[in-house]
């Protein structure tokens, strides 16, 4: 009597799975190296295009200055390699939406789709917001405020990790629509729910912005009114998306992922 044997590498089999997911990290990764690789001749381009926003506000003569021997070497690098993850994004979700859209139903790939596509196209919004209108403002602040006969000398490293903290509070702050849209979706909160809660998210919104920024007004009140726009923004779309319980389900079967 023959047995009958299953391949590990069935796709729908755990191991299936995990090959599966295994292909996709790699893939990935090798997205955010070649990215990588392809800027790092213009390591330093990158770093002087960053540095614009508080370059342009410093007293003529001021410069930048690198406390570390190795810093002008490792913080070009280290914000080249950080672009590069920005800009994979798109890719990296693409691998991570191929892996998981198999078992979702059709219905569920149209309303998760343009999410992640609309999640992408906001984190950059974000991280744009606080380039070009952020940083002219809280840095023409800080130059300002400096006491007399006070040199403003910037270290390198110290103003790249402030700015990418920024960059991230920003670009993550400009998701609270997607986040929203995903409460309503899965039936954790109603519309309703959510404007009634109105006013405690504008409190939580202040309080996470005097974390994620600076120990001043002004740079909290930049990241906090943005915040309760978004919120409002996500409110208005959340009208056009019901939650998944009130949905009709259809009986069209899950595809295997595909190698």
């Amino acid at each position: 009597m023959n047995k009958k044997t299953t391949s590990p590498y069935n796709p729908n089999s755990l191991m299936g799975h995990l090959i599966e997911l295994r292909n996709r990290l790699l893939k990935s990764i090798a997205a955010v190296v070649l990215v990588f690789l392809s800027l790092a001749y213009f390591a330093n381009d990158i770093y002087h295009l960053l540095s614009l926003p508080l370059m342009k506000v410093l007293p003529q003569g001021a410069s930048m200055i690198a406390t570390d021997v190795a810093a002008p070497f490792f913080a070009p690098f280290k914000l080249t390699f950080i672009v590069a993850c920005i800009l994979s994004v798109p890719y990296i979700l693409f691998q991570i939406w191929r892996f998981v859209a198999p078992a979702l139903y059709t219905r569920e790939k149209h309303l998760i789709a343009p999410l992640i596509a609309s999640s992408t196209v906001l984190f950059y919004a974000g991280i744009a917001f606080a380039y070009f209108f952020v940083f002219p403002i809280i840095f023409g602040f800080f130059t300002s405020v400096a006491p007399e006969g006070v040199t403003i000398a910037t270290d390198i490293s110290s103003y790249l990790d402030f700015v990418l903290k920024l960059f991230f509070a920003f670009g993550l702050s400009f998701e609270i629509p997607v986040a929203i849209l995903l409460l309503i979706w899965t039936g954790a909160m109603s519309r309703q729910d959510l404007i009634e809660k109105r006013p405690y998210f504008i409190v939580v919104a202040f309080i996470i912005a005097m974390f994620l920024t600076p120990p001043d007004v002004l740079s909290q009140t930049l990241l906090a009114v943005p915040m309760c726009l978004l919120y409002e923004l996500g409110i208005w779309m959340g009208r056009f998306y019901q939650p998944k319980a009130d949905e009709t389900e259809t009986d069209e079967e899950a595809e295997p992922p595909h190698q």
